[in-house]
């Protein structure tokens, strides 16, 4: 199946005198996870966040060629472009249904769409009437992902997905992104290093202070290698989980 696309030109983000993001322009393409990598304060939230369009920008974002840079953030979403955010940012006094429920009804979609989405990942079934705030930090990511990928978007943007997280969980969320991308959507995850994401991340950018500074097309090990390179330091090697 061919795949959706997200492009984004000359993309640049003010607060106040400050320049987070200066003319970024990338594209994800689905059949392949792209990546943002760099150092904390290079920009990349800002980067996602203005793709979805919940912080004021300049520049151009189109979805599938189609122009939807005067939209806002709900009707982006509806148009098909969903987030995984920094933070997760969930209603911790709601259950999981509830949740869930929240974005059904700013996608428009009907109650079947939850009893959907937990499907996803089965352990959220048994958490349904569970509040979000006695979850552990893997179910409620796997519950923020479950959360974007109601209504089956086009495009998918993950924002520190894999922050503070056991191997084991993002192992399994990767492998997630990974298969979601082979069947055609735009996956663009920003990380401030790829760690075990690099096994799965095709190509992507290196964000240095508001600008792209290196564009890699030669896998996540390549990517890692360009942003070392970028800043200045010998690349980690990958954490490898016993057993």
């Amino acid at each position: 199946m061919s795949g959706h696309e997200v492009k984004i030109e000359g993309l640049s983000v003010r607060y106040g005198h400050a320049s987070a993001l200066n003319e970024v322009s990338i594209t994800a393409r689905g059949g392949a996870v792209t990546a943002i990598v760099g150092p904390n304060g290079a920009g990349k939230s800002s980067l996602l966040l203005a793709a979805y369009g919940s912080v004021p920008a300049t520049g151009k974002v189109y979805v599938d060629g189609e122009d939807i840079t005067r939209l806002r953030s709900a009707a982006r979403a509806r148009a098909g472009i969903a987030v995984v955010p920094q933070g997760r940012q969930l209603f911790p006094h709601l259950n999981v249904a509830d949740n869930l429920r929240v974005m059904a009804e700013l996608l428009r979609l009907p109650n079947s769409a939850v009893d959907e989405a937990v499907d996803r990942f089965p352990i959220l079934r048994t958490r349904l009437r569970s509040l979000v705030g006695v979850l552990s930090g893997g179910e409620q990511q796997m519950l923020v992902v479950s959360r974007a990928l109601m209504g089956s978007p086009r495009v998918l943007l993950l924002d520190e997905m894999m922050t503070g997280l056991a191997p084991l969980i993002v192992r399994e969320l990767a492998a997630t992104v990974s298969a979601l991308a082979r069947e055609g959507v735009a996956v663009l995850l920003a990380e401030p290093a790829l760690g075990v994401l690099r096994r799965v991340v095709d190509r992507g950018y290196v964000l240095v202070r508001g600008e792209i500074v290196a564009e890699v097309n030669g896998g996540g090990a390549a990517l890692d290698d360009a942003y070392s390179a970028a800043i200045g330091v010998e690349r980690p090697k990958e954490f490898r989980p016993a057993g």
